[in-house]
């Protein structure tokens, strides 16, 4: 296993960077409409843009309730853009879409846009790269690159509710009911853009997407001061913990934040979070080949949660080609889930649609590269939905066959 390992610094300050151009969405609704009338324009005007914003409209012929002598120049000063599609990747029938964004500064990113019957979930990153240095995941092996800006992050978000809305995924016009932030990057890392990002998704039409809180997941890697202050901001939306192994021993090498805060310390402040909203917080656990899938591990972990409020999502590892890094094999997957469950665990194995196209596990890393960036494969969420009952059935098996 130590041959696999590779020990990089972490890195919390992102590298000092071109800012991306001023955008309608990083600015308050009193310094939008002070923007507004800066450009000689009257303040409603900024009530507009906000509306054509979040409904997705990026051409600004079509905002016809803009003169048409103003909306060019409205346009590029509060309405830039910031996100430059490279590429769609589809899979699951066209179901499940996975989308390369070039940003400003050439920097990449992905979204992956996922439709259901019952539900549309988007799961968007908050940083291009990654310093959080997990060694099994290519994007925190890539390093940082930087930072997303509010608007960046929430235009992924946007673009993603503008297709179901336009039905560019199949099943006819449908509507984004949830939002992950699981795709690169730690988003309590760049908290105050994350934060902001959370109140343009719950805020209704037409500043913002209008989600209910329950239907946004926020993960963190266990970054311990920030989920202690998203607990103390009053949201209810949902917290994952990207844990990946029950023993300090393990977890300072899988996940080397845990040098900083360790399990105790990183599940403390999720139970925290958990009592004061009321509502479960999902475990992500990365299930490794012989690394951290064995059946003690398995006992550890339900001893550490059966009195929590705490809910499992095991994630069969979607390796890279060229990975030393392994899929525990079903077998494994199943006696682990089996034994969490009789500890009294709720859990729960996380769907792999969109692996054909690296987009089912999350903050894992895809093998594709482009311009020489690592891209990142997303997850599908388990807990969306609100708390998580026991005896969910094992989801992934008919995946892994």
């Amino acid at each position: 296993m130590d041959d696999a390992m590779t020990a990089l610094p972490l890195v919390f300050d992102a590298p000092r960077r071109t800012k991306p151009p001023r955008h309608l969405a990083d600015l308050t609704r009193d310094e939008a409409r002070a923007a507004v009338t800066e450009l000689g324009q009257p303040a409603f005007r900024a009530d507009q843009l906000a509306r054509h914003f979040y409904a997705g409209v990026t051409d600004p012929a079509q905002m016809t309730d803009v003169p048409a002598a103003a909306r060019e120049d409205l346009a590029a000063a509060l309405l830039p853009g910031l996100l430059t599609p490279v590429r769609h990747q589809s899979a699951d029938g066209g179901r499940t879409r996975k989308t390369l964004w070039r940003l400003h500064d050439g920097a990449l990113v992905e979204s992956v846009l996922m439709r259901y019957p019952e539900r549309a979930t988007v799961c968007i990153s908050s940083q291009a790269g990654c310093g959080m240095a997990c060694p099994f995941c290519a994007t925190g092996q890539s390093g940082l690159t930087r930072n997303l800006s509010a608007a960046e992050i929430i235009g992924q978000a946007v673009a993603a509710a503008a297709a179901m809305a336009n039905g560019e995924i199949p099943g006819g016009p449908g509507r984004l009911s949830n939002v992950v932030f699981m795709g690169m990057g730690e988003p309590l890392a760049n908290y105050a853009r994350v934060r902001k990002t959370l109140d343009a998704l719950l805020t209704p039409a037409p500043h913002g997407l209008g989600l209910a809180q329950r239907s946004v997941t926020v993960s963190t890697v266990g970054l311990v001061p920030a989920i202690r202050k998203l607990t103390e901001e009053g949201l209810n939306v949902t917290l994952a913990v990207s844990l990946h192994a029950p023993d300090d021993e393990l977890r300072d090498t899988l996940v080397p934040i845990n040098t900083r805060w360790n399990v105790g310390e990183v599940l403390e402040a999720a139970d925290g979070y958990a009592r004061r909203t009321g509502r479960r917080y999902s475990i992500e656990y990365a299930l490794i080949r012989d690394v951290n899938d064995q059946p003690f591990r398995a006992d550890l972990l339900g001893r550490l949660l059966a009195k929590r409020l705490a809910h499992v999502n095991l994630i069969p590892l979607n390796p890279t080609p060229g990975s030393q890094w392994d899929a525990s094999p079903l077998p494994a997957q199943r006696e682990f889930v089996a034994r969490l469950r009789a500890a009294g665990v709720p859990t729960t194995v996380r769907d792999t649609r969109g692996s054909d196209i690296d987009g089912a596990c999350g903050q894992l890393a895809a093998a594709d590269q482009v311009d020489g960036v690592p891209s990142v494969a997303v997850p599908v969420p388990a807990v969306e939905e609100g708390p998580v009952e026991e005896g969910v059935p094992l989801g992934a098996e008919s995946d892994q066959g």
